[in-house]
């Protein structure tokens, strides 16, 4: 298979999950084309495989006048029908107001763009991920040159302006829809005709477990790790209450937090003003493979978010036999089983928070338990060499004519063998 790979901005330090998937696909012998609407900021290279999907992804914006130029000229002269079509599909699923008519005039420039490359590269299909503004143009660079899409649904935002983002366009016009959870999966179906309802798969993002090596707990934790963007939705203010209600029975308590964002300079105010400075490190992005050594360091991984799909860093904390708590929203419990792998603690309620996160610290035993079997269910359900070639299946069958499971069953996953070299080093 000759297929294209479309995001808004690839790579970036915080979807390596995209990266590690188009590794596992090339491993499998497809060739893949990587493609990104803005330029990835240097910040993001925080590894030497960012800096080399970065050199070998082609970038959209800015674009060469002339080249977008010609490129819509080709697209309209050698089908202007279809070109003519992919402009009435443009003005039908604009977002209202003089401000969503300009900004699909972009997207649909960006998709002349996009098409004509993907022409050019005779390339057969293109998957895009994330199903906003990028999927937009995914979906109209297929009308214009005439090659099949399908899309990842990750969710949280999408589920927040549906109609905005005609999710339900985008679902009818494809391929086939990966989705991260049932779900994402389920809330895709309230806008999907129900003949597309067997097309939606799911297909979890993954990880490669051996690359985690599993913390042994034998003594009363003290370190806790957030990993994540540095906003709002990440609920950090919550984490810290906790931590603040917890620093006078754990005076060694310290919270390291790996990331980066737009509130940081708040959250630093906030951790100031709680009496946090010195029981809280801000780190900054960091590598995969720095993030795997705080992982081995860490007694408990916290996540506070308010909206998330399935963090890939909670398998990570989990393949590391780190005991989680986190928070019951989207599909987390299809991770995080509660008292089981892990605690589950309902969103902005930090006595609830410090509660899990305190037990744990206090029983090492436990943390062992919960960190043995959360390894389990990462290796058995969010393996990431499973997971591409479950993707591989659903989409050479699809672009066949024919349609797999929703969930394509273990053992079709056993047929091809995945090398994990490249993989690896995601």
């Amino acid at each position: 298979m000759r297929i294209a790979y479309l995001t808004g901005e690839y790579p970036r330090a915080t979807d390596t999950f995209i990266q590690r998937e188009v590794a596992g696909l090339r491993e499998l012998g497809v060739e893949v084309h990587t493609f990104s609407i803005r330029r990835t900021g240097d910040e993001h290279m925080v590894g030497p495989e960012q800096k080399s999907e970065r050199d070998r992804t082609f970038y959209i914006l800015p674009p060469n006048p002339i080249a977008l130029l010609l490129a819509h000229l080709g697209l309209f002269f050698s089908a202007p029908s279809r070109y003519w079509r992919a402009l009435k599909l443009a003005w039908a699923t604009q977002q209202p107001g003089w401000r969503g008519l300009i900004y699909q005039l972009f997207y649909f420039v960006e998709a002349g763009i996009l098409a004509q490359q993907i022409k050019i590269k005779r390339i057969e299909h293109l998957h895009n991920h994330l199903a906003s503004s990028s999927g937009t143009v995914a979906m109209l660079a297929s009308e214009l040159s005439g090659f099949t899409y399908s899309f990842t649904l990750h969710g949280p935002n999408i589920f927040f302006e549906p109609h905005r983002w005609r999710l339900d366009e985008k679902i009818k016009r494809s391929l086939f829809v990966c989705c991260i959870s049932h779900y994402a999966r389920s809330q895709g179906m309230v806008f999907a005709p129900i003949d597309k309802w067997n097309k939606m798969h799911i297909i979890h993002c993954g990880i490669d477990p051996t690359l985690f090596d599993v913390v042994t707990h034998n003594h009363l934790g003290k370190r806790l790790l957030f990993v994540g963007r540095l906003a709002a939705v990440k609920g950090l203010p919550i984490l810290l209450e906790s931590l603040a209600a917890l620093k006078d029975t754990h005076p060694d308590l310290v919270l390291t937090v790996v990331g980066d964002g737009p509130d940081r300079s708040q959250l630093e105010k906030i951790t100031a003003k709680l009496g946090l400075t010195n029981r809280v490190e801000y780190v900054g992005y960091k590598s995969q493979a720095e993030v795997r050594l705080y992982l081995q360091q860490t007694d408990v991984f916290v996540m506070s978010s308010f909206a998330e799909g399935i963090p890939v860093v909670l398998m990570e904390a989990m393949a590391a036999g780190v005991p989680v708590v986190a928070t019951q929203i989207a599909g987390v419990s299809e991770l995080v089983e509660n008292g089981v792998n892990g605690y589950i603690v309902p969103a902005g309620d930090a006595i609830s928070l410090a509660d899990r996160i305190e037990k744990l610290l206090q029983n090492p035993e436990l943390r062992a338990k919960f960190g043995t079997a959360g390894r389990a269910k990462v290796e058995k359900e969010f393996n990431i060499i499973h997971e591409v070639t479950r993707l591989y299946h659903v989409m050479s069958e699809a672009l066949q004519g024919r349609v797999e499971p929703i969930r394509p069953h273990q053992s079709q996953t056993e047929t091809l063998p995945v090398k994990t070299a490249v993989i690896s080093k995601m």
